[in-house]
Order: C-alpha cells, then sequence, then structure tokens
C-alpha cells in the first residue's frame, strides 16, 4: 500500500491584499487628487485616468475602489459625517441636542471642516454631479443616524417616529452646510458659520411645524 500524497497547497500570486488601513489611506489620497484636479479643471474635464496617474495608481485599481470619479470626493465627505455621528454619541441624556451642540462648540470640540471639504462644498454650487455624491453621502447617513437614535431612546431603529427624528437630523446638517455654501464668506470662519445655520435649523426643528 502506498502513502497517499497531498497535492501542494495553492499559493497566492500577484500583490498581496491591502489592509483596511492601506484602503482608507489610498482613498484619502485618491480623493486628495480628485479635489485638486476638479478645482483645477471642473470635473467635465478631469478624467478617471488624470486622477489615478495624480494619485499613482492604475486605472484598475482606482474603479475597483470609486464606482464613478464623481466619487472619488467621498471620503472627505464620509468622513463629515462620521464626525458628526461620533459626536452624538457623547451626547448626555439629560440634555437636549440643541444645548449639547451649543457646549460641544463653545468647548472647542467641533472638528473644523478642512480645505479639501471646503473646496468639495464650493465645488458642489456649480457642479450637479458632485451634489448628487453629496444627497447619496446624506441617504447612507440615514440609518446611522436612526441607530443612534434608537439606542439612545431604546427603541427600534425601524419604527417610524426613530426614522422621522434621524432625518429630521440629517436634513438640519444638510440644509446647514448647503446654506452655507450657498452665501459663503472667505473672510469668515467656517465652523462658526456652519454651526450658527446648525443651530437655527435644529432649533426650527424642535419648535415643531408651524400652525
Amino acid at each position: 500500500m502506498t502513502d497517499e500524497v497531498s497535492p501542494p497547497a495553492r499559493t497566492r500570486t500577484g500583490r498581496p491584499p491591502r489592509s483596511e488601513q492601506q484602503k482608507g489611506e489610498l482613498r484619502t489620497r485618491v480623493a486628495h487628487e480628485a479635489v485638486r484636479l476638479f478645482a483645477q479643471r471642473g470635473v467635465t474635464a478631469t478624467t478617471g485616468e488624470a486622477i489615478a496617474s495624480a494619485a499613482g495608481i492604475s486605472v484598475r485599481t482606482l474603479w475597483r475602489h470609486f464606482p464613478s470619479k464623481e466619487s472619488c470626493v467621498r471620503p472627505f465627505l464620509d468622513e463629515a459625517l462620521t464626525g458628526a455621528a461620533e459626536l452624538l454619541r457623547h451626547w448626555p441624556a439629560d440634555t437636549s441636542l440643541v444645548d449639547f451642540l451649543r457646549q460641544c462648540y463653545a468647548a472647542g470640540v467641533i472638528t473644523p471642516p478642512g480645505d479639501e471639504l471646503l473646496t468639495v462644498l464650493a465645488l458642489m454650487h456649480r457642479e450637479p454631479a458632485l451634489r448628487t455624491v453629496w444627497l447619496e453621502v446624506h441617504e447612507d447617513a440615514l440609518p446611522v443616524f436612526a441607530e443612534l437614535l434608537a439606542a439612545r431612546w431604546g427603541a427600534s431603529a425601524r419604527s417610524l417616529e426613530v426614522r422621522v427624528h434621524a432625518a429630521t437630523l440629517n436634513g438640519a446638517l444638510r440644509a446647514a452646510v448647503e446654506e452655507y455654501e450657498r452665501d459663503a464668506d472667505p473672510r469668515e470662519d467656517p465652523t462658526a458659520c456652519i454651526f450658527a445655520h446648525l443651530d437655527a435649523a435644529l432649533s426650527a426643528a424642535s419648535r415643531g411645524f408651524p400652525t
């Protein structure tokens, strides 16, 4: 009787898979170059090939991480909404949302928007394709806010009341940023302006519909 010989183990060929950290760094690098090129040339005149070349990657790698050239700006938008969600996780149970955010602003714990994010917001005013990405980001943020509010109230994230409040919060954030984007004054502090609009939006929401 002869001993069975096991087949040799398959070895992986090609480039090893990237870690999550490496993927994040790559996406940020692509986003940085995309924003720079969009600001210089406009979205229409900027190709995916140009973005990939500027970021030092292949076009194939670019499309593996981003479905379109416009979506290359998403990391900066996602980062802003992720920061908002993280801040809300520290919202005390005995404090209203408006008061909590006012306290955060006074304490200087609200992260100022970066230059790339401000550039994206400015570009949205004249680039409809980037506005579409902005709306997609807010659509994806809805379930995140619903989960946060549901956990706070001990309710289901699928309940109508929770989803309405999540949509209100999401809408207030969106309206505040769009109000800033529409009337941005380079001489004013972006953080102060956006917070003032957000404070006004949430205060209006807390008063409910006018009779």
